[in-house]
């Protein structure tokens, strides 16, 4: 019995541990929505309920969970688009040489180019 309890003991800091962690590296961003009247309802309406406010200097903060930054997107080429590989050819071509990949066909001077975005 003894040896069950500290084992439940030990998950339950694990667990409680973890979430500490995760929230830690969370970043918090803060806002300001104008004076502090209604405060609450003004941030509760911007942010959805996991936010907090605060009334500083007369001015209402909202602090909440900073969204996620999106994804750099990098850029490449995969070749040369003709008549024997169109704009569908040049896409297929993007994805199958960068992982994610999507592309599209590029006038540049007299060259038609195969121009690739994707995750990096």
């Amino acid at each position: 019995m003894q040896r069950t309890t500290s084992l439940v003991f030990l998950v339950n800091f694990l667990i409680i541990f973890t979430s500490v962690v995760n929230q830690s590296r969370a970043g918090t961003c803060v806002e300001t929505e104008g004076p502090c009247e209604n405060c609450d309802q003004k941030c509760l309406a911007k942010f959805g309920p996991s936010v907090n406010t605060q009334c500083g200097n007369s001015q209402c903060l909202c602090i909440y969970e900073c969204p996620p930054s999106p994804p750099k997107v990098c850029n490449g080429g995969a070749g040369l688009c003709s008549q024997n590989c169109p704009e569908k050819c040049c896409d297929t071509n993007c994805a199958t040489k960068f992982n994610g990949g999507h592309g599209s066909c590029v006038t540049l001077g007299n060259f038609n180019l195969c121009q690739c975005e994707y995750p990096c």
